[in-house]
């Protein structure tokens, strides 16, 4: 704060002056004593300078509706919505979240600091207050194919931008557990800073939640239940409980909250599609779902806000007090979390779950992050799998909505010694292709789970490497889904029976659009019923799913270019 503006703060503060803003006769959520106090909020260039009574140049009466701190996500990529963050912006504010802590280590697996980089750009004087936590895995496993390497040298600049905040979720587990050098040299770079450290412990045991903590890492965001949520609680971490588009862990987890151990918990929602934004929301949805699994309002408020804000070392956001920026809800109810208004800076920004005077910033991608699909020419004979069928065969299991797979052993059909998808068994190919560096690698396995009937579906979104995955009834299929996908610089698509039935172009690192977010959400429309026209069930999300079969990070069996991959025996396992 400059010396004048910290002045006039402490004359308004004092009463001998009056606040730019004062909001009027409103019941504020206090989410230090977890209670609810009659008052005003008195506001003063963008921060909050007193409770109580107070007379300003502009007096909002809030007729006894709510007050609560604009609401922080503990954990989200950005480039999982499908466009860039000031498009973001637009979406998430009218739901009430006025921060993010954003880990762009999806584009950088694709583009390096080049997307680090435009990740930051494209934020600069957002509505959104996009703090960023620098990708610590890129690529996620030492054998991975991803776009980019980036080591503690590649970082280090990068950690004195002033929206910088920590080193992000650290994935490669035996790195961490062999101290290898590079981790080391990022580990050792972010406490030099000061700065968080985010974990990602998905189905490690207590042990290596040891390890982790000993290295400096704070918090995780891949528990599942409440005993590994526990087992971190008290080892000292704060724990995310994620509700995304794929990951829907916070009815399972939830549980694990009460009053002795809740400042140590908060939301994030990780990994989640632009529609499911729109639809139901962001942080805003966790709150009202974790109220309906009988959690205590004012406990998940305070996780919402305070404890995020607490975690990540906010020190002025998270709260409606003095000293805090003014970025406020009014809500009309607290149980159902009914947004009216959204303030930022004590300046209405949305109303009605609309943006206000929205203005239509665009930053321009750079050429070196829009062409990123490097592949030659697919054919179908480059898709067969041999497979023995004289015994079963390892199979990935798809379980809905959750990032863990099942290694199941099941026979199969097969002809001429070549798997052949089954949608009787609901057996489906999975191919995964190096897009990167033309490297012609083609990795190939079978899944179960998806419950397709016909076609196929591709992307160049598969986590975190993001090289090209397909699932697919029939090889001719695959091959003309993915070769839609090289046409157009990456995104979705879907073909069935010699037909592209639907593709959402996203050419910004094969990850974003650069179309406004309402043209995304009418191409994801087209997807939604090209899905059903090929069969998918809509209780979980096809795409989302199949994006993260290619994450060896998480168990049990995922995908690579190299093939199947057993995450616990940490090895690649083989057909023939």
């Amino acid at each position: 704060m400059k010396r004048k503006e910290l002045i006039d703060a402490i004359d308004v503060s004092t009463k001998r002056k009056k606040a730019d803003v004062v909001y009027k006769n409103a019941r504020i959520v206090d989410v230090f004593n977890l209670e609810i106090v009659k008052g005003d909020v008195a506001v003063t260039n963008g921060m909050i300078v007193g409770i109580g009574e107070f007379h300003g140049e502009q007096e909002i009466d809030v007729n006894g509706m709510f007050i609560c701190p604009g609401l922080i996500d503990g954990h989200v990529h950005i480039e999982s919505s499908m466009v860039p963050p000031h498009e973001f912006a637009k979406v998430i504010l009218p739901h009430g979240v006025t921060t993010v802590i954003t880990d762009p280590h999806e584009i950088a697996n694709v583009s390096g600091v080049k997307g680090i980089q435009y990740m930051l750009d494209s934020s600069e004087g957002a509505l959104l207050d996009v703090l960023v936590m620098l990708p610590s895995s890129v690529p996620a496993t030492s054998f991975e194919h991803a776009g980019a390497k980036l080591e503690a040298s590649d970082l280090e600049p990068l950690f004195h931008h002033k929206r910088v905040i920590g080193l992000a979720e650290v994935m490669d587990y035996v790195a961490v557990q062999a101290a290898s050098e590079s981790m080391i040299n990022k580990l050792d770079l972010a406490q030099q800073f000061s700065s968080v450290i985010d974990g990602h412990m998905a189905g490690l045991s207590a042990d290596m939640v040891n390890v982790y903590r000993t290295a400096g890492i704070m918090t995780d965001h891949e528990v599942t239940t409440v005993e590994e949520a526990q087992e971190r609680l008290k080892r000292g971490m704060f724990v995310l409980i994620r509700q995304g588009s794929v990951a829907k862990d916070l009815p399972n987890v939830i549980g694990v909250v009460n009053e002795r151990n809740a400042r140590r918990l908060l939301f994030c929602t990780d990994d989640k599609h632009l529609d499911d934004l729109v639809k139901e929301g962001s942080i805003d949805h966790n709150i009202r779902l974790a109220v309906k699994h009988n959690l205590d309002p004012m406990i998940a408020i305070q996780m919402a806000t305070l404890n995020a804000a607490e975690c990540y070392g906010l020190k002025n956001k998270g709260a409606i007090a003095p000293g805090y920026a003014a970025d406020l809800l009014i809500l009309s109810s607290l149980e159902e979390f009914k947004i009216e208004q959204v303030y930022k800076a004590g300046r209405l920004i949305s109303e009605g779950g609309k943006m206000i005077n929205e203005k239509r910033s665009k930053i321009d991608p750079p050429e070196a992050i829009l062409n990123t699909v490097h592949l030659d020419e697919i054919h179908p004979s480059d898709l067969s799998l041999p497979i023995n069928n004289d015994h079963a065969v390892p199979i990935i299991e798809v379980i809905p909505n959750q990032l863990v797979t099942k290694k199941i052993y099941e026979k199969t059909r097969t002809e001429k010694g070549l798997f052949i998808p089954s949608t009787d068994l609901d057996h489906l190919k999975l191919i995964m292709v190096e897009r990167h560096k033309r490297t012609g690698l083609i990795g190939k396995g079978i899944v179960k789970g998806f419950q397709l009937k016909k076609g196929a579906l591709a992307t160049t979104i598969s986590h975190d490497s993001h090289n090209l995955i397909a699932v697919g009834s029939n090889d001719a299929d695959i091959q003309l889904a993915i070769s839609a996908l090289n046409s157009i610089s990456g995104g979705l698509s879907i073909a069935a029976e010699g037909e592209i039935l639907a593709v959402l172009p996203l050419s910004i690192s094969g990850l974003m659009s650069v179309q406004p977010y309402e043209e995304v959400l009418c191409s994801l429309a087209g997807i939604h019923n090209a899905l059903k026209e090929v069969g998918l069930p809509s209780d979980f999300n096809p795409f989302l799913t199949l994006s993260f079969l290619g994450l060896p990070v998480i168990p049990e069996l995922k995908i690579t270019c190299s093939g199947i991959f057993d995450v616990h025996a940490f090895k690649h396992l083989k057909y023939e």
